[in-house]
C-alpha cells in the first residue's frame, strides 16, 4: 500500500482507519508545521509512537507518570548509558521500583497521548514506510487503533465547536473585575492564569506550557464561561480601520458624503 499526501486531503482518522482495515506494519511519518512524528504499528495495531524532540524513552514516560522520582531519574540518565529500553525495564522490575504492568499501561498511555495530538494537526505531509518498523531498542505495545480512531473523532468536533468560541490563538486575554477568591482551578487552568496578559496571546500561552490547540483552548473556554477572563486584542496591536465606519465622525460632513455619493449615482 503506497501511501504519502497532504493531511489538507487526507486526515489523521481516516489515515488510522486505513491502517487499522489493512492490518498494515510499518511507520507513518508526519512532517507537520513545526515537528515530525512517527508513529509504528504491528499487523495494524499501535506499537510506538514519538513526536518532535521528546525523550519518549522508558525512563522520561515513567518519571512523567511520577513512577520514579527525580532522584531516580537522574541516577537512571547517569548509569543506563547505552542501555536499551528493554533492558532497563528488566531492571527496574527486578529492583522492585515497577512491575510490568506499569512499564505497559504508561507506554501505551504516553503513545495514546501522542497520537491524540496528531489529529489537531490539519497541515502536514504524511507517508507510510512498510521498511521502517517499530524500534528494538524501545519497548513495543499492542493497541487497538478503534478506540483511538473514536476518541480522535470526538477530539475533533470538539476543537471545531471551541473553534467557534474562540476563533483566534492570536488574541489575548485580560481578567474581568471578579476576583479570583474561592476559585478552584486545576494545575492546567493555573498554568494558563499566571499567564494572562493582554501582552501574551493564547498561542504564546499554549507554547509556553506546551500545551495543544485544544488543551489550551478547552482551558481558556471555561475561564471565559466563568467570568474569570474575557478576550482582548493583544497590547502593542495596531487595530486596522473599520472600512464600514464613516471617514468622518462629523455629522454635517457625513450629510455632505451621503448627498454627494447620491448625486453620483443618478448620473450613472
Amino acid at each position: 500500500m503506497a501511501l504519502r499526501g497532504n493531511l489538507r486531503d487526507f486526515t489523521i482518522t481516516q489515515l488510522l482507519n486505513l491502517i487499522n482495515l489493512a492490518s498494515k506494519t510499518g511507520t507513518l511519518v508526519v512532517d507537520g508545521s513545526s515537528e515530525q512524528a512517527f508513529i509504528s504499528f504491528r499487523e495494524g495495531k499501535l506499537a510506538y509512537a514519538r513526536v518532535g524532540r521528546e525523550d519518549g524513552g522508558l525512563a522520561s514516560v515513567l518519571h512523567k507518570a511520577n513512577k520514579i522520582n527525580a532522584n531516580q531519574y537522574r541516577a537512571i540518565a547517569d548509569r543506563a548509558g547505552q542501555m536499551t529500553d528493554k533492558e532497563l525495564g528488566l531492571l527496574l522490575i527486578n529492583a522492585g521500583y515497577v512491575t510490568q504492568e506499569d512499564i505497559l499501561l504508561n507506554l501505551q498511555g504516553y503513545f495514546t497521548d501522542v497520537v491524540r495530538r496528531l489529529f489537531t494537526w490539519v497541515e502536514g505531509i504524511f507517508r507510510f514506510e512498510n521498511e521502517m518498523l517499530p524500534p528494538d531498542d524501545r519497548i513495543n505495545v499492542k493497541l487497538d487503533l478503534e478506540n483511538i480512531i473514536i476518541e480522535g473523532s470526538r477530539q475533533l468536533r470538539e476543537l471545531e465547536q471551541l473553534k467557534d468560541e474562540i476563533p483566534s490563538l492570536e488574541m489575548a486575554l485580560k481578567f474581568t473585575e471578579r476576583p479570583l477568591t474561592n476559585v478552584n482551578l486545576s494545575v492546567d487552568e493555573w498554568k494558563v492564569v499566571k499567564f494572562v496578559d493582554p501582552k501574551n496571546t493564547m498561542r504564546q500561552i499554549a507554547g509556553t506550557n506546551k500545551l495543544t490547540e485544544i488543551e489550551v483552548r478547552r482551558i481558556v473556554y471555561g475561564l471565559l464561561q466563568a467570568g474569570l477572563v474575557e478576550l482582548v486584542r493583544p497590547a502593542g496591536v495596531v487595530t486596522p480601520p473599520n472600512p464600514k465606519m464613516f471617514p468622518t465622525p462629523d455629522k454635517e460632513e457625513q450629510k455632505s458624503l451621503i448627498n454627494k455619493l447620491i448625486g453620483r449615482i443618478r448620473t450613472m
